[in-house]
């Protein structure tokens, strides 16, 4: 045993030695790889180049010799060598035919060696050229790898900036330089959330805990106190809930994980207004409902949670005797909801921002923030558009794109109030 245990240590030492080295060697980069092509490629062509040469300069030196002609060049009146007798069988023949054979064979081999020798210079001095070119072409793709290997989540803000021609690594590094615009913002957005979550979360946590405290203080606290005590609890405990609820919606929402099920827009925005009736008559908020078939495709929990909250946005920043309009159509292929409600004037730059989570025009109400957010969200996640009006006369005009369904006979039917409604609320977080 101890024997083939041996064994097998000395076989596989040569293994590892391999690895070893091979790990120890040049590194294989994509400079190495390109001056190896460029040093193949050369040689190659070049002994291709070569060979042909070599051929062309044989045939044409390895001819027949005219040795009649070569007896007319001899000088005048020198005597002809071997008596001047150039028959087919003759001793001078045979001698200028050696002496012809050797030269021939002598420019030939010089010829090769001075061709090999050539062709190994050159290729020494194009694989170092190679190397170069490489070099220079990659030094883009080094500030890449720099620039990446340098950013966090902390120096998002730093770009490659590359300069030179509109070539592909242009293209790669603007592409990279927007990517990372786009990361910065999403950290942005993360980090402005997590803070407003923490303290929209903290901010019922603290009532709460007074709550409890103030009566756990007082030693004849009575009935009526611990009731008020614990109905002050349970509020701030429904609160949460919504809160909580909402930040599931939008996160459900965010991550684009939807069904691709048929959906009229029109009844789900009946259902919603069914729902919000009673709120909108202690609003006193006029409700006008124009709903024509707006066939879509997505989550329909998804879909009604969107409207539901854009009718919920529409009542409580509402004002006592305004109103509240909800159409659906479908136009050119896209299905189409709209909220239009009366209210205060809103700035368009501040309308726009109103998307944003935790966003909200004034702090007052048991709003979160979150009804927008979710409305764009879902839009985002459905492959939609959303438009948010500013009206000079107050309130807020939204409209909302969604690609029609493909096919519109599965679509569930629903009964769809007609005509002018009063309506109002659910429990959705605005």
């Amino acid at each position: 045993m101890r024997g083939s245990a041996a064994m097998r240590r000395a076989v596989g030492r040569p293994a590892a030695t391999l690895r070893r080295l091979r790990a120890a060697g040049p590194t294989r980069t994509v400079r190495f790889r390109l001056t190896a092509t460029y040093g193949v490629v050369f040689l190659l062509t070049g002994a291709v180049l070569l060979t042909i040469g070599y051929a062309l300069v044989r045939h044409n030196i390895d001819g027949p010799a005219d040795y009649a002609k070569a007896y007319r060049h001899l000088p005048p009146g020198a005597p002809p060598p071997l008596g001047g007798n150039f028959g087919p069988n003759s001793t001078l023949r045979s001698l200028f035919r050696a002496e012809h054979q050797q030269f021939v064979n002598d420019a030939l081999h010089r010829l090769v060696l001075e061709y090999a020798l050539a062709l190994a210079a050159m290729t020494l001095i194009s694989v170092g050229a190679g190397w170069l070119l490489a070099g220079r072409a990659l030094r883009p793709l080094r500030e890449i790898t720099a620039t990446a290997r340098r950013v966090s989540g902390h120096n998002l803000g730093e770009r490659i900036d590359l300069e030179g021609p509109a070539d592909e690594l242009k293209e790669l590094a603007d592409t990279f330089d927007g990517m990372l615009v786009r990361l910065d913002s999403a950290f942005a957005s993360q980090r402005h959330f997590v803070a407003n979550a923490s303290h929209e979360l903290r901010t019922p946590l603290a009532i709460m805990r007074t709550e409890v405290d103030v009566a756990l203080f007082d030693p004849a606290a009575g009935t009526e106190e611990l009731r008020a005590m614990g109905e002050a609890v349970r509020d701030t405990i429904d609160r949460c809930e919504r809160l909580i609820e909402g930040l599931l919606t939008l996160a459900r929402s965010e991550a684009a994980v939807r069904r691709d099920e048929p959906a009229d827009l029109a009844a789900l925005a009946g259902d919603c207004l069914t729902d919000l009736r009673a709120r909108a008559e202690d609003a006193n908020v006029e409700v006008r409902a124009e709903l024509e078939p707006a066939h879509a495709s997505g989550d329909a929990r998804l879909l009604e949670r969107l409207i539901a909250n854009l009718i919920d946005n529409g009542i409580r920043y509402n004002q006592p005797g305004g109103f509240l309009a909800v159409t659906t159509s479908a136009r050119g292929g896209r299905a189409m909801v709209r909220v239009r409600n009366s209210g205060a004037r809103i700035e368009p730059d501040a309308a726009a921002t109103l998307t944003e989570p935790f966003r909200r025009l004034e702090r007052g109400g048991d709003g979160f923030g979150l009804g927008l957010s979710i409305v764009s969200s879902v839009v985002a996640a459905h492959g939609g558009r959303l438009r948010i009006g500013a009206p000079d006369a107050g309130g807020l005009d939204v409209v909302v794109e969604l690609p029609a369904a493909s096919s519109e006979s599965s679509v569930r039917k629903m009964n769809v109030p007609k005509g002018n409604l009063n309506v109002p609320s659910a429990l959705m977080p605005s």
